[in-house]
């Protein structure tokens, strides 16, 4: 079972919740038990499970990245955007989460976010469904 979802990010850099339109398809799908993977089709941006209580997690995360993978620097790559290729492997492009009589089964605190490297952009992501 997959689904694809889509996306308009608004900005260059950013981490955009999915969680709960991704529970919503596993409801829409009627699936209650077995294993959900979130997969981003792009090079240039992302997938991760983290916080979502606090949002500074998020602009803590993509001030952290940006230190470290800096816009601006001497790249070869001829687009331009060498620093969301290098972010986006960093971060990887999937995610996977049980689910438990229809629910993922996040901690407490964790939300699944699209992490936005080159934008804004019309975007999309696949949510596969594996059922026990």
């Amino acid at each position: 079972m997959q689904q694809k979802m889509s996306l308009a990010s608004q900005q260059h850099s950013a981490f955009i919740e999915i969680t709960a339109d991704v529970q919503k398809t596993l409801q829409n799908l009627g699936v209650t038990e077995g294993l959900c993977t979130v997969f981003v089709p792009h090079t240039t941006a992302a997938v991760t499970c983290n916080e979502q209580a606090d949002p500074d997690v998020c602009s803590d995360m993509l001030d952290y990245l940006q230190d470290q993978v800096p816009w601006q620097r001497n790249y070869r790559h001829q687009e331009g955007n060498s620093a969301a290729h290098i972010k986006t492997s960093l971060l990887g492009n999937h995610v996977s989460i049980p689910v438990v009589k229809g629910q993922l089964q996040l901690g407490t605190w964790q939300g699944i976010f699209f992490a936005e490297f080159d934008g804004p952009r019309r975007r999309e992501y696949r949510i596969q469904i594996c059922s026990g």
